[in-house]
């Protein structure tokens, strides 16, 4: 059976781009990609080390919806993958502000908290913040980075949660082939 078809037995996924996750993740990658070029050496390690964590998380949410057309758990590895590689660039961000004696906001700061009153806006995208990557220092694009960072991560923790409890409530991929089987055998009889 076509997966196109009305009467496919496998699952209607793939949809990342509407996943908060991975609107999210594309601007933490955006911002990324910004704030290396101006406030990294080009040829700095980290630079790109920050690049492929930004890119990893967002690019396995991608890959993950995808990929749970026919395997749950695959998705799951994948997103949590992303959540890792989030991680990493948290860490990156952090080494960057205490290498320079730079201050981490604290998550209640007043900067935090504006940076936080941005996300809640259904319009959402990199150029909410462009004008901070390319005017403010480099303590405070990072500080932005890491607010929108931390977000990603509460969403993919959610989005995690929530793969682990599908996997435990909704059929697998060989269950439903094998209903898929029955089911033509019976509509053949």
């Amino acid at each position: 059976m076509s997966s196109n078809n009305d009467n496919s037995f496998l699952p209607k996924t793939g949809n990342y781009q509407a996943l908060l996750s991975y609107q999210k993740s594309e601007i933490v990658y955006d911002l990324t990609f910004r704030f290396c070029e101006r406030f990294l050496t080009k040829f700095d390690r980290t630079v790109d080390q920050m690049v492929q964590a930004a890119r990893s998380g967002k690019q396995n949410i991608a890959e993950g919806s995808k990929a749970a057309k026919t395997s749950s758990e695959f998705e799951l590895k994948l997103t949590n993958v992303a959540r890792a590689s989030l991680e990493e660039l948290l860490l990156d961000y952090q080494d960057y502000l205490r290498t320079r004696n730079h201050s981490i906001w604290d998550k209640n700061s007043k900067e935090a908290l504006y940076v936080r009153g941005l996300s809640n806006r259904s319009d959402e995208s990199y150029t909410t913040y462009k004008e901070f990557a390319d005017t403010r220092d480099g303590e405070i694009v990072a500080n932005i980075a890491l607010c929108l960072t931390h977000q990603a991560n509460y969403l993919l923790d959610k989005q995690i949660a929530r793969l682990e409890q599908d996997v435990l409530e909704k059929w697998g991929l060989k269950e439903l082939m094998y209903k898929a089987r029955v089911n033509y055998r019976n509509s053949q009889r």
